[in-house]
């Protein structure tokens, strides 16, 4: 399964031609998971109700994992004071959740954010390359 971060769908729902983006509209809808934190970050930027509307129903028909819970905040913070111990701070706890999860569960994501790359080059996060 493919997580897929904010990064990404905001691109796509934009209509920004990027390389994740339209990686994004190939991906078989089967295959995508939606994330509970994912979907607050990207439904909070639509400024109408109609394109929250539209975006919201994309997501209806998506895989739903919420993404927090005891053993995930557990791992995140473990997580991150890894990352800290060697020399790496990550700048977002939501995508250090994120990373977390996806490790946990065993999910490719597929971003466009840097604040990814740590995660994949110390933890073994694995990424979809478009």
């Amino acid at each position: 399964m493919i997580v897929v971060d904010s990064s990404v769908w905001i691109d796509y729902f934009n209509g920004r031609p990027t390389a994740e983006s339209e990686a994004l509209d190939k991906t078989p809808k089967a295959r995508l998971v939606v994330g509970d934190l994912i979907m607050a970050e990207v439904l909070q930027g639509f400024p109408l109700e109609s394109d929250f509307r539209r975006a919201e129903s994309i997501f209806a028909a998506l895989e739903f994992r919420r993404m927090g819970g005891r053993a995930i905040a557990l791992a995140a913070a473990r997580i991150h004071r890894s990352l800290r111990s060697r020399g790496v701070t990550p700048r977002s706890t939501i995508d250090t959740i994120i990373a977390t999860f996806c490790i946990a569960e065993g999910h490719d994501l597929l971003h466009c954010d840097r604040d990814f790359d740590p995660f994949e080059r110390h933890l073994g996060l694995r990424v979809l390359r478009s």
